[in-house]
């Protein structure tokens, strides 16, 4: 968490700010509504989850990896009385190309406050202290062994584990259920850290406070090209000092406003504006669909390129990477039962490959 500003000039700007912290696993449970990174999904609607094919990675078709989950009540709104948006990421590293967001997924999941899954009243927290082992949901869905989403497929020598693809069958079986294989069931059965998985934390939130000290003063870099640069024209190199001047500006004010709280990894905003890395590869209106009910989507929240440094995923070969990842969401938060509803993410990278500070 950030630390208390005294300046009594400060003023909240209405963007939530995510940062991580570790916790104890029974925080991360579903029956606790968490905020997460990493780890195995807390499925909030305990039945009709998303398939392995809306979990497939659109360009290499292998099962996506769980990042985070933002826990967001639409206020007002009873069959959004819980909400959570689910991010999954493949983890295969050359599908993350330059401002290509194929090898992400988005969902949407909600319920009323009487539902089928959880308490109409809070229970206390010592009534919560689950070991967030269980891979069988309430519902009967058995879940991946490795990697938390819906599976259907045994192992054939002890049918005691679960798993949603053969891909993820063969990780495990080198990783660990090889030596378990045929053991008592406790023992084969005991969930277990993977490296599939993503690092995890709880995802903690506070507002985003500006003051007068920190008010915006860009100061545009010198862009002028290099003069050895002769192989362009006239036109060619005032058309590159333009756009250098223009990135220059975002690129600043992405800088100043993110230097107050640099360990920042999400910042959430409904129906406000994300915060660009870069003026280039922005959404025009057309480039954002609309919800399958008609609807047009919001901005709501967006991942920042600090989680990438939580997330241990850096590499000199290809690997996974951003400069930020844009959630847009149904306006209307529709109403789809206990289903999880696709949503529309928008991934932008640093011009030119410039690293984020």
């Amino acid at each position: 968490m950030a630390a208390t500003k005294s300046d009594t000039s400060d003023k909240e700007t209405g963007v939530l700010l995510g940062f991580v912290e570790e916790a104890d696993a029974w925080q991360l449970c579903s029956s606790q509504f968490p905020s997460k990174v990493g780890g195995r999904p807390a499925w909030l609607s305990q039945s009709d989850l998303p398939t392995l094919s809306d979990l497939t990675c659109a360009k290499c078709q292998l099962p996506t990896a769980f990042l985070l989950q933002v826990y967001a009540p639409f206020v007002g709104q009873d069959c959004s009385f819980h909400r959570t948006l689910f991010v999954f990421c493949c983890k295969t590293p050359t599908c993350h190309t330059r401002n290509d967001n194929q090898c992400f997924k988005v969902f949407r999941s909600q319920l009323s406050r009487k539902n089928d899954f959880y308490p109409y009243e809070p229970p206390a927290d010592e009534e919560c202290e689950e070991s967030g082992s269980d891979l069988v949901l309430e519902s009967g869905i058995k879940l991946c062994r490795l990697c938390g989403c819906p599976g259907q497929k045994a192992c054939s020598r002890c049918h005691a584990v679960i798993y949603c693809s053969k891909e993820h069958q063969t990780i495990d079986w080198r990783h660990s259920h090889k030596k378990e294989c045929c053991k008592e069931a406790a023992a084969i059965t005991k969930v277990t850290t993977s490296p599939f998985l993503f690092p995890e934390f709880e995802l903690v939130t506070e507002p985003e406070e500006f003051g007068e000290k920190d008010e915006l003063t860009v100061d545009v870099e010198d862009s002028e090209t290099n003069p050895t640069d002769n192989d362009l024209d006239e036109n060619e190199l005032e058309d590159a000092a333009l756009h250098e001047t223009q990135d220059s500006k975002v690129v600043q004010k992405f800088k100043q406003r993110t230097s107050v709280e640099p360990h920042q990894v999400l910042r959430y905003e409904r129906a406000g504006s994300p915060l660009w890395v870069s003026s280039e590869h922005k959404p025009l209106e057309e480039n954002i669909p609309n919800c399958p009910c008609g609807a047009k989507r919001c901005f709501e929240f967006q991942v920042m390129p600090q989680l990438l440094i939580n997330l241990k995923v850096d590499s000199t070969d290809a690997s996974i990477d951003w400069g930020t990842l844009v959630v847009y969401t149904c306006a209307h938060s529709c109403d789809h039962g206990n289903q999880y509803v696709p949503e529309f993410i928008w991934k932008q990278d640093f011009y030119m490959d410039q690293p984020p500070v």
